[in-house]
């Protein structure tokens, strides 16, 4: 079996389930677990976005997507070359990785079988890893990583639930312009002990007034741009955020409950590491009921 994963979190899926010597290539964004990174990339960027700035990457993907074009190039001539039996790929956002659609006309009339997952809450990610140990024939494998990874879900539940104030808590998926979460995170959020502000559960990540971030007074403000990196996350977080008239005013500044996250590991990728994000959620959140909890390195409090 010769498996192609064109996102991150599938990529992560097939290696949790004990897969990863079937796989023949991933995208340019596949970099966990770490032996992935020899293997052939199928995917590259049309964008520059180590040198651009959040602003100016948000104008480049909306000048593309007005234009109808993709801001990924496939690589057709390897991907043929490769023979894959499967290839895993979504239709969720054509910003977070290749689309749907231009992986069908490249592999129209071949023998490769092309699946595509769109989770867009926990239980749908749950479900795209039995989907995947199904079409693999690995479902025992799968159901049980699920189990796993739902008892760690509701180890947190139980905990938070012992909280006696739920504080409300702004993620920022980017940060200018600034955009709300989306998709899994407010189940998160909620699950983490915390009112999730800004996004509503299952729905796309959507543009918010910096009025609105100001109307909602977070006490808690969690900073992950999608796709960055934690360190890259920091910089842009302490250049923009502390520029935001009333900034100095918002209670999570007061309070110092200011995180920047490590968004491109944790929060981007529909994979078994969201679990690992719920349990940093929940020490950020909570940190008297969650010390220890969350990932190491995965975040870092802004002053």
């Amino acid at each position: 079996m010769r498996i192609v994963s064109l996102l991150p979190g599938t990529t992560e899926i097939v290696c949790a389930l004990g897969l990863g010597d079937h796989l023949v290539a991933v995208s340019h964004e596949c970099d966990y677990p770490p032996e992935v990174r020899g293997l052939p990339v199928v995917t590259r960027s049309l964008l520059d976005q180590e040198e651009s700035s959040s602003s100016e990457i948000d104008m480049a993907v909306r000048e593309r997507a007005r234009s109808e074009l993709s801001i990924y190039l496939l690589d057709m001539e390897l991907l043929n070359a490769l023979q894959p039996d499967i290839i895993l790929t979504q239709a969720l956002c054509d910003v977070c990785a290749v689309p749907l659609r231009q992986v069908e006309a490249v592999t129209a009339g071949g023998s490769a079988q092309v699946l595509s997952f769109e989770p867009t809450s926990l239980a749908g990610i749950f479900g795209s890893i039995k989907a995947i140990g199904r079409a693999l024939g690995v479902i025992e494998r799968a159901e049980a990583l699920v189990n796993d990874l739902a008892a760690r879900v509701e180890r947190v539940r139980i905990r938070a639930a012992q909280a006696t104030y739920r504080p409300r808590v702004a993620c920022l998926e980017w940060l200018d312009p600034v955009f709300g979460p989306g998709h899994w995170t407010p189940e998160l959020v909620l699950l983490a002990g915390g009112q999730p502000v800004l996004g509503i559960a299952g729905e796309r990540s959507q543009r918010v007034a910096w009025t609105d971030v100001i109307a909602c007074a977070p006490e808690v403000i969690i900073a992950m741009p999608c796709g960055f990196t934690l360190e890259r996350a920091v910089a842009e977080a302490s250049a923009i955020l502390p520029q935001r008239a009333g900034w100095h005013a918002l209670p999570a500044v007061r309070a110092g409950n200011v995180f920047a996250v490590d968004g491109n590991a944790y929060f981007s990728r529909p994979g078994p590491r969201v679990v690992d994000s719920l349990e940093l959620l929940a020490e950020l959140i909570h940190p008297d009921l969650f010390a220890g909890w969350g990932p190491r390195n995965a975040a870092t409090a802004l002053r």
